[in-house]
């Protein structure tokens, strides 16, 4: 069974042949490219592995990463976005990007529907109702990592599109706002409670069959230093509610590679289930990603 890292990122420096918009996060000048990832990767074992777009949501903002998918196609597989101005008209932008690119879906911040969750819910209504749409027509992953404000949103989406393959990222956990910084190594941090009420969406979410969770992002959430002893308890009642077959593990590279090291997020899953079986252990570091994300046989 390959072992696949579900979710990370890869950007090398803005420029005319790879333009991308920059931020705090991705400086123009600050590049962690996709050489730099497969080094980690060969070293530690690792066989294949997600690449999440950053830096753009245009089609040209997407060169980089698919500059990337191609040159290494039985590596990678990749996950675009949607620019929030074609969200009403969004097809022919994901359609575009999916041709024979190796991008497989698309990742959410929003879903764009009633914040208060006691108003009507018609999610035809939704910004993204047409994302949704176009992906149960197409067979289009959506990558979700959504504002706790859009939490109560995802069960209503589901339900209408059953057969739309759904990923929750990063635990599950939706931050609230105002909620992001970033620590001295230049990582995102999300200040989150130790009860965490979006937990309640994320376990009711494991009744649905199409959605499946990444075990990830852990220096984000944490308060206490590596292995993140404060997260065991959630990963164990992920694994308990969701199950290994719908658990992927996922290191979100770039952020971790000097701290903690890509090295020790190889083993971040024994570490907070340490009674795991040895099956459920191999489907969550590569059996559930190879299988729900259909990733090409190795040669």
């Amino acid at each position: 069974m390959p072992r696949i890292d579900a979710h990370g990122h890869v950007f090398t420096r803005a420029s005319a042949e790879f333009p991308r918009e920059v931020s705090p996060l991705v400086p123009a000048d600050k590049e962690e490219t996709v050489e730099t990832l497969l080094t980690y990767m060969d070293t530690n074992l690792i066989d294949q592995a997600m690449l999440v777009q950053i830096g753009g949501t245009t089609y040209e903002h997407h060169a980089y990463l698919k500059h990337c998918l191609q040159r290494y196609p039985q590596k990678f597989q990749g996950i675009g976005l949607v620019p929030e101005a074609l969200r009403q008209t969004p097809e022919e932008h994901m359609d575009r990007l999916t041709d024979g690119t190796g991008l497989v879906g698309f990742r959410l911040n929003t879903v764009g529907g009633p914040r208060d969750p006691f108003d009507p819910i018609d999610v035809r209504t939704f910004d993204t109702f047409r994302i949704w749409q176009h992906a149960a027509e197409k067979d289009y992953v959506l990558w979700l990592y959504l504002s706790a404000r859009d939490a109560h949103l995802i069960a209503y989406l589901v339900d209408a599109f059953p057969q739309v393959r759904v990923v929750l990222n990063h635990l599950g956990i939706c931050p609230g706002e105002g909620t992001f910084s970033h620590d001295q190594w230049g990582r995102p941090q999300v200040d989150t409670p130790s009860y965490n009420p979006a937990f309640h969406t994320t376990h009711r979410l494991s009744a649905y069959e199409n959605v499946t969770l990444h075990l990830s992002g852990q220096y984000a959430f944490s308060k206490d230093p590596f292995p993140y002893n404060d997260l065991a308890p959630w990963h164990q009642k992920l694994l308990k509610s969701f199950g290994a077959d719908r658990l992927m593990w996922a290191t979100d590279f770039p952020w971790i590679y000097e701290h903690p090291g890509y090295d020790k997020l190889t083993t971040i899953i024994e570490t907070s289930i340490p009674d795991i079986q040895p099956h459920e252990l191999e489907a969550i570091m590569g059996g559930t990603a190879r299988r729900f994300l259909r990733f090409p046989d190795i040669d």
